[in-house]
C-alpha cells in the first residue's frame, strides 16, 4: 500500500477508527464522526448489551471479558462520546456496589481488599466517563497507598506481599492516573502525577519488556500485538500509553519500537497477534489478520516518535 491508500484503509472501518484516524493522523478533529460511535458500529452495538439490571454480562466483573468493566473500557477506548446516561448509572452503581473497606474496588463483592489494576482501569474510564470526584477520592487514596518502593504497581501487592511491580498492573494505573489529569480533577493529583513519573521510569528502566536484572524477555506474550488489550501489557499498549501522555523519545524505548517495526507487514499495515481467552460480546478483528486497530496505534507511535 501507498502512504495514501493505508489512510483509506484504515477509515474504510468502523466509525470509531475512522474518528482516531482523523484525529491522531490526520490531525483534524470531526466531533460529527465521535457522536456517530454511540449510533452504528461497535459502540452502538456494545451499547445495545446493556442489562435491564444496569450491569454489562452479570455484574462489575462477571463474566469477565463481557463485564461491566471491560465492556466500559472498550467504550472509553473507542473514543465513545462520554455523555451516556446509561454508562454513568451503570458507574455510579458500581461505585454504590462494589467499593472494598480500604476504598478501591474489589472483582468479587467477597474479596475484602481492592485489586489495584482494576482500580487503575477503572480510574481511566470513570475519569472519561465524568464519574463524581467525592466518589473517585477513595479510589485515588488507595492507589497511592498502592505504590511500590520500585516506583510502580503490582495487583497482588495488598494480598500476597510481593515485593517486586508488575507491568501489567504498573500500566494499568498510570493510563488511569493520565486520564484522571487529563479530564480536569484534582484531588491529590500532584501525589498521582510523582506516581506516574516514578511508575514511567519502572517500565523504562525494563525497557518496556525486559528483565531489569538479565536482560530478558520477561514474557514473550508481551511482544504480541493484541486488540482489546483487556488487562494485559505488550509493548503496543505501553508505547500508544507514552505517545498519548506525550511523553519524549527515551533510549530505553529504542528495542521495543525495533520490535514493533519489524512486525509491520510487507503491506505496511501490522497484524492482531493474539486474542486473550475468554467469553467475549463480538470479535472486532481476526487473529492472524491484518489489524486496523493494531495499524493505528503503531502509526501513531512511529509518527509522535519520529
Amino acid at each position: 500500500m501507498t502512504d495514501n491508500s493505508l489512510i483509506e484503509w484504515l477509515l474504510d472501518s468502523d466509525v470509531s477508527i475512522q474518528y482516531q484516524v482523523w484525529r491522531d493522523l490526520l490531525k483534524v478533529d470531526r466531533p460529527d464522526l465521535k457522536e456517530r460511535i454511540s449510533e452504528e458500529g461497535w459502540g452502538a452495538r456494545l451499547l445495545s448489551l446493556r442489562n435491564d439490571n444496569g450491569h454489562w454480562g452479570s455484574g462489575f466483573y462477571l463474566p469477565k471479558w463481557i463485564s461491566s468493566h471491560y465492556t466500559l473500557l472498550d467504550l472509553k477506548n473507542l473514543s465513545i462520546s462520554n455523555r451516556q446516561k446509561d454508562i454513568k448509572l451503570t458507574l455510579n452503581k458500581i461505585l454504590n456496589e462494589n467499593k472494598s473497606p480500604d476504598g478501591g474496588l474489589s472483582p468479587v463483592r467477597s474479596l475484602s481488599k481492592s485489586d489495584v489494576c482494576v482500580n487503575g482501569m477503572f480510574l481511566n474510564y470513570a475519569s472519561y466517563f465524568g464519574a463524581d470526584e467525592n466518589d473517585l477520592k477513595s479510589l485515588v487514596d488507595c492507589l497511592i497507598h498502592s505504590q511500590m518502593n520500585d516506583g510502580g504497581f503490582n495487583c497482588q501487592s495488598n494480598r500476597k506481599g510481593v515485593i517486586h511491580s508488575s507491568l501489567h498492573s504498573t500500566l494499568s494505573v498510570i493510563e488511569g492516573i493520565s486520564g484522571y489529569s487529563k479530564n480536569g480533577y484534582r484531588y491529590r493529583l500532584e501525589e498521582l502525577k510523582k506516581a506516574e513519573k516514578e511508575s514511567i521510569e519502572f517500565i523504562l528502566e525494563h525497557k518496556l519488556y525486559q528483565s531489569h536484572r538479565t536482560g530478558k524477555t520477561i514474557e514473550n506474550k508481551m511482544l504480541m500485538l493484541s486488540y482489546p488489550s483487556r488487562w494485559r501489557y505488550d509493548i503496543l499498549r505501553a508505547l500508544d500509553f507514552f505517545q498519548s501522555a506525550g511523553i519524549g523519545f527515551d533510549n530505553r524505548m529504542t528495542d521495543a519500537l525495533d520490535v514493533l517495526i519489524g512486525k509491520r507487514r510487507s503491506d505496511k499495515t501490522w497484524p492482531l497477534q493474539a486474542r486473550h481467552n475468554g467469553l467475549i460480546h463480538f470479535d472486532m478483528e481476526q487473529p492472524g489478520k491484518a489489524s486496523r486497530w493494531n495499524t493505528l496505534r503503531a502509526l501513531r507511535v512511529l509518527k509522535h516518535f519520529g
